[in-house]
């Protein structure tokens, strides 16, 4: 993918501290984050950013003065759909058994998956320049995973001989099937599935 003109990952220089954003300016700049994940989601990095911008209700440049470069946008948004996710990890172990915890949260993970496919071409470029970002955030899901599974474990809910790496693995070929129309319907089947699997077996069963 061809950055556009004002775009360029070279520029290093840090950045000064910045005062915080108005709280319009905040909401335009959330609103922006709002629409570009889906937008990444359903039609992939090569999204427009004008129509991004116009559906978040303002104009192309209030977008740049937020995010400078696509590949900026491409971060915040997997910064928050990483953090989103792990948020999700512990508001459903509050207000679910932990079967139903992991299951809601796997169906959640198939949400994130979509707009992780759809950043993939700029992901891989942020890679090269920021591996730190990737390692952080992985961490941060497997992590949340892990709390889940461990949880159903221990109340007998899904079965002893299963640990995160493997749920995790299970997940990893969700984001390698093919990227059809009813890949999210598809998806969350399989979800299903790996959870009927989980259970069976299972001491609480």
């Amino acid at each position: 993918m061809a950055l556009e003109p004002t775009e360029t990952i070279e520029d290093k220089t840090p950045a000064a501290p910045q005062k915080p954003l108005r709280a319009d300016a905040q909401r335009n700049r959330d609103r922006l984050v709002e629409v570009a994940a889906a937008a990444f989601a359903q039609n992939g990095v090569d999204a427009s950013l004008e129509e991004i911008a116009r559906q978040a209700g303002v104009g192309i440049g209030t977008l740049y003065r937020h995010f400078p470069t696509r590949e900026h946008l491409v971060e915040v948004v997997y910064r928050r759909e990483v953090e989103g996710l792990c948020q999700a990890a512990d508001e459903l172990a509050l207000h679910h058994p932990p079967d139903v915890a992991l299951e809601q949260w796997m169906q959640r993970f198939v949400d994130y998956i979509a707009t992780k496919r759809g950043l993939s071409t700029s992901l891989r470029i942020l890679l090269t320049t920021n591996s730190a970002l990737f390692s952080d955030m992985s961490g941060r899901v497997t992590l949340a995973l892990r709390r889940l599974v461990e949880a159903a474990v221990a109340d007998g809910s899904i079965r002893g001989d299963v640990d995160a790496s493997d749920v995790l693995h299970a997940l990893g070929g969700i984001y390698s099937a093919p990227d059809t129309k009813d890949w999210r319907d598809r998806s969350r089947r399989l979800v299903k599935l790996l959870m009927d699997g989980l259970r069976f077996g299972a001491k609480a069963s």
